[in-house]
């Protein structure tokens, strides 16, 4: 039952103590190695990806998915075996029923956001899907109010406007409509959202440590996406890509990788900061992506590219410092008050 749960002395939640000084230095410092760490994989392995399904024409994207988390079991695992990595084995082992429900959760919401984006993909521009995925924070948001009861600042509902406009901005010349195709990207798009408040709940609520959690989820996700794989793709013949050589295992093998990184930074980043502030971040990749697409494949970034960026920017700058930006307002119309007091006495 629920209440027992709850009563049970691994799921009682402790105040956590008061970090001194040079302890929040070293967070902020883990958090800046955490966000750089999930910027730059996860640019890059878009990249990479689209890279090996163009250039390669490598047809098997469920295959790939369930390759990436294959290779986050066989990472972790001896991770977590020999302790390379600091983890609350007693708590981690104890885990309730509806905890390891939550995990189950999260893989089938994972799963799906996968398989309703690579449909979408099917359909439409990856500039068009990249447009809606900037929509991920107000899905969020929304989520985070509803299911967890979180109070957010007035600016930053207000700082998501920027945000989104300004991503949309940055490739909205590219934009080729599908109907069918846009209903699978924004189904994708909301469970990127909800998949983020599953994270959230089990690595704050359910204190389950990043490492584990990714390796808890990493078991059913391939499972299901091997098996999706071979069933969905089994039209497909399963051969080597003529264009195949030993570059392609080699992109895959560092793609592979790149997503155990970016995975476990992402989780990170949920612990240290919200799961809104991650997709807010996430936008940085869509700047990211357009100058690599510039590089490799030889995009052109027009004036709508360039006030994209800004916008984009500006949001992000909104929504991470709401509470200066509000304590700032607030001096404000306290100094005009004093004023206007002391002109009329």
């Amino acid at each position: 039952m629920e209440s027992s749960d709850r009563a049970s002395p691994t799921s009682i939640k402790h105040p956590k103590p008061e970090q001194s000084p040079q302890e929040r230095g070293t967070t902020k410092l883990y958090l800046i190695a955490a966000v750089l760490t999930w910027l730059v994989t996860g640019t890059t392995i878009s990249s990479l990806n689209k890279w090996i399904f163009a250039v390669y024409n490598f047809r098997y994207p469920l295959l790939l998915s369930s390759l990436h988390m294959l290779t986050a079991i066989l990472l972790d695992y001896p991770i977590l075996r020999f302790g390379l990595v600091h983890v609350n084995t007693e708590e981690e082992q104890t885990l309730t029923t509806s905890a390891r429900m939550k995990v189950f959760l999260l893989s089938l919401t994972f799963c799906s956001s996968i398989a309703f984006g690579n449909l979408g993909l099917s359909c439409v521009q990856l500039s068009f899907a990249q447009m809606i995925y900037t929509t991920t924070p107000i899905f969020t948001l929304a989520l985070s109010k509803l299911f967890l009861g979180t109070k957010h600042h007035v600016l930053k509902y207000t700082a998501m406007i920027p945000i989104c406009l300004g991503a949309c901005f940055s490739i909205i010349g590219e934009v080729q409509y599908d109907q069918t195709g846009c209903i699978y990207i924004f189904a994708s798009t909301f469970l990127r959202g909800l998949k983020s408040i599953q994270q959230s709940l089990l690595l704050k609520e359910e204190n389950i440590h990043s490492v584990t959690l990714l390796y808890l989820m990493s078991i059913p996700s391939f499972c299901i996406l091997l098996v999706a794989a071979v069933l969905l793709e089994r039209g497909v013949v399963w051969e080597s890509p003529p264009d195949c050589d030993n570059r392609l295992w080699l992109f895959i093998l560092l793609s592979c990788l790149g997503s155990v990184l970016y995975n476990l930074a992402s989780f990170c980043v949920i612990t240290l900061t919200s799961a809104v502030t991650i997709h807010v971040l996430g936008n940085l990749n869509v700047v990211g992506n357009l100058v690599l697409s510039r590089v490799l494949f030889g995009s052109h970034l027009t004036v709508l590219s360039y006030m994209g960026i800004a916008l984009t920017l500006a949001g992000m700058f909104m929504y991470h410092n709401c509470d200066f930006i509000a304590r700032y307002i607030g001096s404000r119309r306290s100094l005009h008050t004093t004023e206007r007091r002391m002109k009329s006495e």
